[in-house]
């Protein structure tokens, strides 16, 4: 008799069990889906930080070429510089996570 529960419990979740086989499958595909969202999102607002920064630059040393100072000139020159090697790292930096 314990044989017969036996064959009947394991017709009755092995069942069960392929059930979630498929469910498991199904959240796989979901979640690669998902992440692969999220890396070209993140991509892309890489790409808007990127040409704002750039913007930003460009606008500081027009307005620094605007005052026809040498010296204004010269030090928005080297902080723009220096903005822009973090700015590259931070990015490059980004990038790669998200590979």
């Amino acid at each position: 008799m314990a044989t017969t529960n036996n064959k009947k419990s394991t017709e009755v979740f092995g069942n069960f069990s392929e059930g979630f086989g498929d469910v498991g499958e199904r959240y796989r595909v979901l979640n690669d889906k998902l992440i692969e969202s999220g890396k070209k999102t993140g991509n892309l607002v890489l790409d808007g930080y990127e040409k704002a920064i750039a913007s930003y630059v460009d606008f500081r040393q027009q307005v620094a070429d605007a005052t026809q100072l040498d010296w204004v000139t010269t030090v928005v020159k080297a902080q723009n510089e220096f903005l822009n090697e973090v700015n590259a790292a931070y990015v490059s930096a980004v990038r790669d996570v998200l590979k």
